[in-house]
């Protein structure tokens, strides 16, 4: 594997394959969705939002995956009694009427209907996440968020990956450790993300293969005074020109290249998600435990059409190495998911 990292200019070219695949620290491809050949109800275009802490957390999603919209709100809790409630509501061929921005520094996405509302605007320097969502989880209960980001280390995750089939790939940016403020409120309940509470944005655009399953690991988290983050992951496309893994410390960025996750499976040789799972790499650069607390599991299966997700909270312990400098930290709150698509 290699770390090909990408200069400026269009993303696609003439026939709507990658210009040029790799990795970059920020946007440098331009994505314009004329320019894509692909069939409309074969795009697929998403803001995806979690903010949290070790306590709790949000998770906002705004998706245009062009034969289906989705926008879902979550609210998860760590404590002695690990928890979580998600909503999601969808509906049929939007194909690009939800107008989600071109570039991630630049464009609001607005949905709101049937009382659902999901705001994410640019207000100077930070990003702002509104969501109000009616009978959340029960009749009669109300789930608000207003929380604000900020970013911390300038640098991001960027990765354009093709995909075997032309005309196929994915373009996507994660925007870690951006401090976050403002609340969440559950009813009577609220949850104060004023402190210590960090969050992320995964920003996807592109055109994926019918098939395909991927693991994702993100922090943003505060160890000893310190900021650390990282964006793992694998299993789709080609990955030739470079994998999206990346370590962040402070305002620092460092490219990592390969990582295999390691979950436990059972007697039945079916994944154990709550068991520890172990992260390491080919280099020995990764070494890490993960101690899950809680699985945000969910499995639509609509003939055709099938998401089976697992989306695994915790805290992660051990040693990220870095141009020969060891990271290492203790329960560190984080996620780690797979997930399987036919879509």
């Amino acid at each position: 594997m290699e770390n090909h990292k990408m200069g400026i200019g269009p993303l696609l070219n003439e026939e709507g394959n990658l210009a040029e695949p790799g990795y970059a620290f920020g946007l440098v491809k331009s994505y314009d969705r004329s320019k894509i050949k692909a069939p409309k109800w074969r795009i697929k275009e998403w803001d995806y939002y979690y903010v949290g802490n070790k306590d709790y957390g949000v998770a906002l999603t705004v998706a245009d995956n062009g034969y289906m919209s989705l926008v879902s709100a979550s609210i998860l809790e760590f404590g002695d009694k690990p928890n979580q409630i998600t909503m999601t509501s969808m509906g049929l061929f939007p194909m690009g009427k939800l107008k989600l921005p071109r570039d991630s520094r630049i464009g609001d996405v607005v949905y709101e209907k049937k009382g659902i509302v999901f705001k994410f605007t640019h207000e100077g320097s930070r990003r702002r996440l509104i969501c109000n969502y009616p009978d959340f989880g029960e009749k009669g209960r109300f789930f608000h968020c207003d929380i604000y980001l900020e970013e911390t280390n300038g640098r991001s995750m960027v990765i354009a990956t093709p995909f075997k089939k032309k005309g196929h790939f994915y373009y996507n940016q994660k925007i870690n450790n951006q401090k976050a403020g403002g609340y969440a409120k559950l009813g009577d309940k609220i949850y104060d993300f004023n402190k210590a509470s960090y969050g992320v944005l995964d920003w996807g655009r592109g055109v994926w293969t019918y098939k395909n399953t991927w693991f994702w690991s993100s922090v943003n988290a505060e160890y000893n005074g310190h900021k650390i983050g990282w964006n793992l992951g694998y299993g789709f496309g080609d990955t030739k020109a470079a994998s999206e893994n990346m370590f962040f410390f402070d305002d620092k960025a460092y490219k990592l290249l390969d990582v295999k996750f390691d979950i436990p499976v059972d007697d039945k040789n079916k994944d154990s998600f709550l068991e520890t799972w172990n992260f390491r790499s080919s280099t020995g650069d990764i070494k890490v435990k993960f101690r899950p607390v809680l699985d945000r599991a969910s499995d639509t299966n609509a003939l055709l059409i099938r998401s089976n997700q697992h989306q695994v909270f915790g805290y992660f312990t051990g040693a990220i190495i870095a141009d020969d400098v060891e990271y290492y930290f203790e329960d560190i709150p984080g996620f780690a998911e797979k997930v399987f698509n036919k879509w």
